[in-house]
C-alpha cells in the first residue's frame, strides 16, 4: 500500500484507537530523522549553487522544503506500507505474526541498498496493531538535473535513475518499481516457506526479469514494423533513382545520335531558299521522320 504518511503516528508520538499499547514495546524503530534536517542534508549545497546563479531576487529559493511542501507536482516524502497476510492468518500475537516480523525485518535491511535514490528517514515495524506491517518513509531525489536544483526532489527521475523507465499510462516508473519491491518481498517470503498468493488478478504473475523481457519483445516487434516500412520506402526511392538513371542514359545516347548520325544532320540550304522554306521543307520534315521512328521503337 501507499500512504499519505504520518511520521508522528509511525513513531508512536500519538496512538490511534486500534493500537494496543501493551504490545508497543515489540515494535521495531529503524530510523526517525527530522525531515527538515534531511532536506538540509540532501539539498543545501545544491540550493546554494542554484541561488548563486540567479540574477533576480524573486527567482531565489529561501526554503526548499517549504517550496516542495507547497508544490503541486512533488510531495516532500512518500510512504510505503508492507504487510504479509491479514489478521486471520498472520495476526500480530500469533507465531505466524512473529514470522511476519522476521520477514519484514529482512526485507527492510535490503531496501536502502536497492534504492539509493530514495532516502529513508523514517521506518518502523508495528506489532501493536492487528497484523504486523512495515512503514517506510523516504525522500526521492535525483542528481545531475539540468532544470532547477542540480540535486532536487523527483520521484519519477529517482526511479528512472534506478532503471525503471515508464512506458504507457498504466506502466509508469512507480508501477514498475512497486512490482519490483513486491518481487523482493516475495523472495524473502519464499526463503521462509511462504508462497505469494496473487489476489485480484487472473494473469500469471511475471517476475521483474520476465516483465522486462516482455516489454523488450514489444519494442522489437514495433521496431521490426518500422524497419519494414523503411525498407519499402527505400525500394520505392531506389526504383525512382534507377528509372532516372536509365532516362538520363537514354537521353545521352539520343543526344550522341543526333550529333553524329549523318541521317539526322541538316544539309546546307540550296540556292536562295528562304529561312521559312528551309524550316518547312527540310528541318521540320527531317524531325518529323525522326520522332516517328522513335515512337515505333518504343511501341
Amino acid at each position: 500500500m501507499v500512504g499519505k504518511g504520518s511520521v508522528n503516528h509511525n513513531s508512536r508520538k500519538f496512538k490511534n484507537e486500534n493500537v494496543d499499547g501493551e504490545r508497543s514495546h515489540l515494535n521495531v524503530d529503524y530510523c526517525n530523522e527530522n525531515i527538515k534536517k534531511v532536506y538540509h542534508k540532501l539539498f543545501d549545497k545544491a540550493l546554494q549553487r542554484y541561488n548563486e546563479k540567479q540574477t533576480r531576487a524573486d527567482r531565489r529559493i529561501a526554503d526548499y522544503y517549504e517550496k516542495i511542501r507547497n508544490s503541486k507536482q512533488e510531495k516532500p516524502f512518500h510512504e510505503l506500507i508492507l504487510q504479509i497476510g491479514d489478521k486471520e492468518n498472520m495476526s500480530a500475537g500469533s507465531e505466524n505474526g512473529q514470522l511476519a516480523r522476521k520477514i519484514l525485518d529482512e526485507y527492510y535491511h535490503g531496501f536502502q541498498e536497492r534504492n539509493p535514490n530514495l532516502y529513508v528517514f523514517s521506518a518502523h515495524i508495528h506489532m501493536d496493531e492487528a497484523t504486523p506491517h512495515l512503514h517506510i518513509d523516504f525522500v526521492p531525489f535525483t542528481t545531475g538535473s539540468k532544470r532547477g536544483l542540480d540535486t532536487r526532489v523527483s520521484l519519477k527521475q529517482a526511479l528512472a535513475a534506478q532503471g525503471f523507465k515508464g512506458g504507457s499510462r498504466g506502466d509508469t516508473e512507480w508501477s514498475q518499481w512497486v512490482q519490483s519491491e513486491k518481487e523482493n518481498l516475495a523472495a524473502v517470503m519464499g526463503r521462509h516457506g511462504i508462497e505469494w498468493e496473487h489476489k485480484g488478478t487472473h494473469e500469471k504473475h511475471l517476475s521483474v526479469l520476465d516483465y522486462k523481457k516482455r516489454e523488450r519483445e514489444k519494442e522489437v516487434i514495433q521496431l521490426e514494423g518500422q524497419i519494414s516500412e523503411k525498407k519499402e520506402e527505400f525500394q520505392i526511392l531506389s526504383d525512382r533513382v534507377e528509372n532516372y538513371d536509365k532516362g538520363m542514359e537514354n537521353l545521352k545516347t539520343l543526344e550522341q545520335v543526333l550529333d553524329t548520325s549523318p541521317e539526322y544532320q541538316l544539309p546546307e540550304p540550296q540556292g536562295f531558299m528562304s529561312a521559312k522554306s528551309y524550316k518547312n521543307k527540310v528541318a521540320v520534315s527531317r524531325w518529323t521522320a525522326f520522332w516517328s521512328r522513335q515512337k515505333r521503337r518504343r511501341s
